[in-house]
């Protein structure tokens, strides 16, 4: 049996619908981030990261680096095994701790990423609970989709922030059944937030649990950093949050918080916690320090949203199709996979620009977009040349721009 055809088929679709993946070999200059050199067969060149989900530059910030070099000459760089079996590390205690204290629960549990901690979490919470249902937001990631599947519970799906949806789904439920909402605090693709104390206000009505993913605010928002809720007040509403050390801490993990005999369950029945290596304790103790630096500083959250508003209000005025949104991510839409990877590959080969196209499956068609993330260390001159770039390359590819805006 000719099993290659099979694979070369599956190939063959992507390229067909211009959703075939190409990685850029690029290593991350800590000292002039958000600059990075490009390594290629032809050499080297050097250009400007516009799409990292290190939002606050803290994979670089030297209480992070500090912390991970001397643990890692202190305790080596490997766990060494499961936690079940090696032994579980000082920092990664520590670290559990803090993440526990930041979200006001009484337990947290540390996975190996945040794809891991959700998909694990919700897997093995809707396992617990006897004909559990999951009400799942449309538009919510793969990780939290994949384990809403992996549950084997009942779930449902509802229409993207329609509480009336929602609460049509909830009350057909009823009262006695254990159910569970998942949704997530900030979109990663449009940029859109959740309404948070509303879903909340569904849960209790109608007796359910409340899973929350902070993947992409914790760190960036409220006055501890501690995410989206925080920053609207709704953090002791929620039952489970889920976040990551990856994004805003700028390191790599991922985490549960809730009450202690919800951690202590999931912790004893995971599979995805008990049969796989802990986080290294260098990585831990480097996640502990962003966690602890972010709790007690704003200097960086303040610095970021000034960037952020910057970029809008500058590729705005140049005329550029920026969806809006009230966050940190700035989509610019194109609307075609073709075209969309034709800017990526313009401003990559033309301008040193890095951002690349986000194209179905993670967005819908026809929504194609380049999905741009300022940092802090985004000067204002790298905004200008970003905007020039995008409109000499949506020029070149004949995409449409604002004229009344184009002309400003």
């Amino acid at each position: 049996m000719d099993y290659d055809h099979y694979f070369n088929a599956a190939l063959d679709t992507l390229h067909q619908e211009r959703r075939y993946r190409v990685f850029v070999t690029l290593e991350k200059d800590a000292a002039r981030f958000p600059y990075a050199t490009r390594q290629t067969d032809d050499g080297t060149r050097n250009v400007v990261i516009w799409c990292s989900n290190d939002y606050l530059g803290m994979s670089r910030h030297p209480d992070t680096v500090g912390a991970m070099v001397e643990t890692a000459q202190r305790m080596g760089v490997g766990a060494g095994g499961t936690r079940n079996i090696s032994g579980t590390s000082g920092p990664i205690v520590a670290l559990e701790k803090a993440l526990a204290k930041l979200h006001r629960k009484e337990g947290s549990l540390v996975f190996t990423s945040g794809y891991v901690s959700n998909e694990t979490g919700i897997a093995t919470i809707a396992k617990l609970l006897p004909d559990c249902l999951l009400l799942s937001d449309e538009w919510n990631h793969n990780s939290m989709i994949q384990g809403v599947r992996r549950s084997g519970a009942e779930k449902v799906v509802f229409r993207h922030n329609d509480l009336e949806h929602l609460e049509d789904l909830l009350k057909a439920a009823g009262r006695e059944r254990p159910k569970m909402i998942v949704f997530e605090s900030v979109y990663s693709m449009d940029g859109d937030v959740s309404p948070i104390h509303a879903v909340c206000d569904l849960a209790e009505r109608y007796s359910a649990l409340t899973y929350i993913d902070e993947v992409h605010a914790v760190g960036l928002y409220g006055a501890t950093g501690a995410g989206y809720a925080e920053e609207v007040g709704a953090q002791e509403r929620l039952d489970i949050v889920e976040a990551t050390l990856a994004k805003g801490f700028g390191c790599i993990g991922g985490y549960i918080s809730a009450k202690a005999a919800i951690i202590d369950a999931v912790r004893s029945n995971a599979h995805g916690f008990i049969f796989t290596t802990a986080l290294p304790p260098a990585v831990a103790a480097a996640a502990l320090a962003s966690v602890e630096h972010l709790s007690t500083s704003d200097s960086e959250r303040q610095a970021h949203r000034q960037q952020v508003a910057r970029t809008k209000e500058v590729l705005a005025r140049a005329g550029l199709p920026v969806r809006d949104n009230p966050t940190h991510i700035v989509p610019v839409m194109v609307g075609d996979p073709e075209r969309t990877k034709a800017a990526s590959d313009l401003l990559l080969d033309e301008h040193g620009i890095y951002v690349q196209p986000i194209n179905y499956p993670t967005v819908p068609r026809g929504t194609e977009r380049l999905r741009i993330t300022p940092t802090p260390f985004h000067s204002d001159a790298l905004i200008e040349e970003l905007a020039q770039a995008l409109v000499a390359v949506w020029r070149k590819l004949d995409l449409p721009l604002h004229a009344a805006r184009a002309a400003a």
